[in-house]
């Protein structure tokens, strides 16, 4: 297929487009590379399948003519990061929104297929011990700023499922928790990265609150898996389908398993999320996957466990901290 990929430089976006050439497809990637890195793609510019562009989203006549030159559209390019959100909240806000309302709209023209992702950050602070597609969201205010990102991402899936059920536009949205592995980069407050790059240093792991937090981290292979599974089922159009791995870990944990991990004489500090975010920021005390829904549509559950995730971000980080 002839397949759009927008963000495809980005840190899962650059795994997508790695496994769609694999598997035979022609792939247009668009970036803007605010966050996505040239590097990722290094090794795929030569490729006659690749076809590498710098625009944006928010460039309409630009997203138009790609997608009408597409059988298939990814839709991953996004604002991203806690702290790229909370410093840039305008920007984010319109990115998020109006760019994948652009998407959508250049889509409804030849009814090509887009597959929206979404996060886990919709949840906000709902602190189930399973948070299935249908749960509900519990947010703070909308002047907590911290919040503006989950309410993007709510109004892109509201877009794409209103497309699908007015438009018969073929709309597929996921969520993806916490996915992590190699090129994903720790400046936007992506913890694992972060941590693994001080350890390797053999500097203090500063952990933000109390580190009593917990999430679930999936493989960034494995997240590819799922998607590749649910782009190209049939059964999975309309729905909105949570990627990530259930095994849950506190953040204090964590830091204690990059350290052995790495061999590392780093010792952990904390700092309040007030100065590490500012004042007024949140966080929530968990977020675990339910993955019943994508389980019983595709057969899909992970493979890959936080050993070999560290490992894979130790083994990438490694020649850069000598």
């Amino acid at each position: 297929m002839k397949i759009l990929v927008t963000g495809g430089a980005g840190f899962i976006g650059s795994h997508l487009t790695d496994r769609l050439v694999v598997d035979g497809h022609d792939v247009t990637v668009l970036d803007n590379f605010s966050t996505g890195a040239r590097s990722n793609l290094v090794h795929l510019e030569n490729s006659p399948q690749v076809q590498i562009i710098e625009g944006s989203i928010l460039d309409v006549q630009l997203i138009n003519q790609l997608v009408l030159k597409s059988e298939y559209v990814f839709h991953l390019a996004a604002a991203v990061g806690v702290f790229n959100i909370v410093n840039h909240p305008l920007d984010s806000l319109v990115t998020n929104i109006k760019g994948t309302e652009n998407v959508l709209e250049a889509a409804l023209a030849n009814l090509t297929p887009v597959f929206v992702t979404s996060s886990s950050e919709v949840y906000g602070k709902n602190i189930s011990d399973s948070l299935s597609e249908s749960d509900d969201r519990i947010l703070g205010s909308p002047t907590t700023l911290r919040w503006s990102y989950s309410e993007a991402k709510a109004i892109d899936e509201s877009l794409a499922f209103a497309y699908w059920v007015e438009r018969k536009l073929p709309t597929r949205i996921v969520r993806f928790f916490n996915t992590v592995g190699p090129r994903q980069l720790g400046n936007y407050g992506m913890v694992v990265p972060r941590l693994i790059k001080f350890a390797l240093a053999n500097e203090p792991l500063t952990i933000y609150g109390t580190g009593n937090q917990t999430r679930c981290f999936a493989h960034v292979l494995d997240a590819i898996d799922a998607v590749v599974s649910v782009a190209f089922d049939e059964k999975t159009i309309g729905r909105v389908i949570n990627i990530g791995n259930n095994f849950e870990i506190s953040i204090n944990d964590l830091a204690k398993r990059i350290i052995d991990q790495t061999n590392s004489k780093s010792q952990i500090s904390y700092i309040s999320y007030v100065d590490a975010y500012g004042d007024g920021f949140e966080d929530m005390e968990r977020r675990v996957p339910n993955l019943t829904l994508i389980r019983s549509l595709t057969g899909w559950s992970p493979k890959r466990d936080l050993t070999s995730m560290i490992d894979d971000i130790i083994c990438e980080l490694q020649p850069l901290s000598k």
